[in-house]
């Protein structure tokens, strides 16, 4: 693992692109899939007390918040990776916005959405 790092460390802009587009796209595809499979559990609690008891509705009332929760979660990431792709075809991603100066390869496998060094307050 380490020696792959070393050779994300040391390729061309034009491979570094190519690479964390790819890992952004993945993401951006897994997002997709994870709002396709959960939106069922975000749909509005049946209240009807003969058909259910009133402690699992609480609790189908608590998985829908925690569902709904998540779901603006994937939103706000969605936008996020939105926004490093643009960053992307601008030239400007992986450069801090703060300094300037460019975001340390190993922070942005970590956080292919970060906008700031780890030197910077984001």
């Amino acid at each position: 693992m380490q020696e792959f790092k070393q050779e994300v460390e040391n390729m061309d802009e034009k491979i570094r692109k190519t690479y964390f587009r790819n890992i952004l796209n993945t993401r951006l595809k897994i997002l997709k899939t994870m709002e396709n499979t959960n939106s069922d559990s975000r749909n509005t609690v049946n209240l009807d007390q003969s058909s259910v008891g009133r402690l699992s509705r609480m609790d189908a009332m608590q998985q829908q918040a925690m569902a709904n929760a998540t779901a603006q979660n994937r939103i706000y990431e969605t936008k996020a990776i939105h926004a490093a792709l643009m960053r992307l075809e601008t030239g400007e991603y992986g450069y801090c916005d703060v300094c300037g100066d460019q975001i340390a390869i190993k922070r942005l496998e970590l956080t292919p959405t970060a906008t700031c060094c780890v030197s910077c307050p984001s």
